[in-house]
């Protein structure tokens, strides 16, 4: 996850704001950089890898401005140089941005249309250049900011400042964390309270859809419409040493709400969004020379393993083999040496999975590991880590590990398919570009918070729960029912919807409230049958689905959560923040403890 700092200080800057990001490493970055006004010009230093040569580059050629802003880089659009590290300069604009602005294609070609140089490969030299060409027209510095903002797509934190202005820094948030830190005759902004922890306690922070004007002695934030809004101010806890709850309640929920974030991060990592294709992997093996896959993991990551048992066979044609680590490991599954095996877990740890991976090596098949921990043992003993840029999770209930694991699994399948031919270069490109929408609409989805918090209290007063859903929902009708009986301690049980009367429709009646998470997809109606099956004997029905298919139900709920309308691929990772805001609300409700339920442990190294 890229880190932003900003300073609006009184003595020179450039070293303040690179201590702040060394707080910001543990998220992760492949190259770093500063930008200062000095006698009302921009400079700047960067460079490539980590922030020692940074810190080399500014013993060597100082910055002495009083006023900066600093990026650390995880690599979306371009290669991790240089050339590609922030902060991004245009015609006295200067730059940092964290997310993935997704219409940046059609920008780009508006702006070398209008005869805008672009000399990196990021989708951030269009903010910066958006920005120029309003100041060309005579717009002034915030106004040419706002004006900027409103053309953007996608999820992004942004810190901007202007050449002969040592009193502004303008900050963004759409998605990605960003916090005004308060000083005297002194303002910071920060991706979190650690950044700041040196300098403040006293932290505001921005929420979606908001844009904030930072001065040494005042700042504003104001909706996108431009309207003055007030956000609370808090005391931070944050130190250098500690990942701070922000403005959350619990760990839980900050994590929840961090992952149009590190998904982006994630995907970044795997696709090329600028030509819509997957990146080459170093992989021991092709696509194309096997014919089966074993996927074994353990609890949330299993599950996430099942969603892309889905996708690799019918996107890639690749038949996967899926076991839960505790069952791999002992069943003597026959490999072929034609397959491969993946490895997920969040930890990198899990004793089951981890014998599972060394029971492949002895059988001689490549090993990946899909991992969020790259110096896990399950890294050190894999042919290749895939890692998942989740960055520290501190909640017992995996959520954004989840839906990060989703996010290399779609990558890895569009590559498979690529390789195996089974999808067209145009389809391809389609597919990477659902993806690229995702961290969007997460965002999205995160605002329903109100309505799933509301209908939560009401599931907080059952005994029982169940989860319906078909094709890749069904997985996560089973992460639903994991999630809510880890924090609730609710018993929940997931169930694909085909299988309602083969078993569990005995226990449908009025105490039964019934999930269903069913978009309107090619077996929306299917799922629709089942649920007059559940209506027809009492049971209160929670929907999750979109406009189409909460226009189509034709079924009386308890309550229809509706998102937004997505493509097919993207959907598991989109519907499974529901699931997590539905169980995290329930378990308040319930007072129970989120972030350390009872019984659980967050890495399990034993059998």
């Amino acid at each position: 996850m890229c880190g932003i700092v900003g300073i609006v200080g009184q003595t020179p800057v450039a070293p303040l704001i690179v201590d702040a990001l060394k707080r910001l490493e543990y998220r992760g970055y492949d190259s770093a950089g500063v930008a200062t006004i000095e006698n009302g010009e921009l400079a700047r230093r960067r460079a490539e890898g980590k922030l020692v040569n940074l810190e080399r580059r500014l013993k060597a050629e100082p910055l002495d401005g009083n006023i900066g802003i600093g990026h650390t880089r995880w690599a979306t659009h371009g290669v991790p140089n240089e050339t590609n590290a922030h902060p991004h300069f245009s015609n006295g604009v200067a730059i940092v941005h964290n997310g993935i602005i997704e219409n940046f294609a059609e920008l780009r070609q508006e702006l070398m249309a209008d005869g805008y140089e672009f000399t990196s490969q990021t989708d951030t030299e269009v903010v910066a250049h958006l920005i120029a060409r309003e100041l060309a027209r005579g717009t002034k510095p915030i106004d040419a900011a706002h004006a900027a903002l409103k053309r953007l797509n996608g999820a992004f934190a942004l810190a901007i400042m202007f050449k002969g202005d040592e009193d502004l820094i303008v900050g963004a948030r759409n998605g990605p964390p960003l916090a005004v830190g308060h000083g005297e005759g002194e303002m910071f902004l920060g991706s979190d309270a650690i950044a700041l922890a040196p300098f403040t306690n006293s932290v505001t922070y921005l929420e979606d859809g908001d844009w904030a004007v930072v001065r040494r002695n005042e700042f504003q934030i104001y909706t996108m419409d431009r309207v003055p809004v007030e956000r609370q101010r808090r005391q931070s806890v944050g130190t250098s040493y500690l990942v701070d709850k922000g403005n959350h309640r619990h760990f839980m929920e900050k994590e929840i709400h961090e992952q149009p974030e590190v998904i982006s991060h994630t995907l970044a990592h795997y696709l090329d969004f600028t030509q819509g294709t997957s990146k080459p992997l170093d992989l021991p093996f092709n696509f194309a020379d096997i014919d089966r896959l074993a996927v074994s993991a353990c609890g949330t990551a299993y599950l996430a393993g099942l969603v892309g048992k889905y996708w690799f066979e019918r996107h890639a044609r690749l038949p996967v083999d899926i076991d839960v680590a505790s069952e791999f490991r002992y069943r003597e599954m026959p490999i072929s040496r034609k397959s491969a095996a993946f490895f997920v877990s969040q930890s990198g740890e899990t004793a089951d999975t981890l014998a599972s991976l060394r029971y492949c090596r002895k059988e001689g098949v490549p090993i990946g590991a899909i991992v969020n921990v790259r110096e896990s043992t399950m890294a050190r003993e894999s042919d290749v880590v895939m890692p998942t840029l989740a960055g520290p999770e501190i909640g017992v209930a995996s959520t954004k590990a989840f839906t990060c694991q989703l996010s290399v699994l779609a990558a890895l399948t569009i590559r498979a398919a690529s390789q195996r031919g089974t999808i067209t270069a145009e389809e391809e490109k389609a597919l990477v570009r659902s993806l690229s929408e995702t961290p969007r609409y997460a965002a999205q989805v995160l605002k329903l918070d109100k309505q799933i918090e509301k209908v939560s209290r009401e599931l907080a007063s059952y005994k029982h729960v169940l989860y319906l859903g078909r094709d890749t929902n069904f997985p996560l009708a089973m992460e639903g029912a994991l999630k809510l009986k880890e924090i609730s301690y609710i018993h929940a049980e997931g169930y694909a919807a085909g299988e309602l009367k083969h078993g569990p429709i005995a226990l449908i009646d009025e105490n039964m409230p019934v999930i269903v998470i069913a978009p309107h997809d090619r077996i929306f109606e299917k799922t629709v049958s089942n649920m007059q099956e559940v209506a027809a004997r009492g049971g209160k029905i929670i929907l999750i689905t979109d406009q189409k298919g909460a226009a189509q139900a034709t079924v009386k709920t308890l309550e229809t959560i509706v998102l937004p309308d997505v493509p097919e691929f993207i959907a598991p990772i989109i519907y499974a923040l529901p699931i997590q805001m539905l169980a995290y609300f329930t378990a308040v409700f319930m007072g129970t403890d989120v972030d350390q339920p009872r019984n659980l442990a967050k890495s399990v190294t034993v059998e």
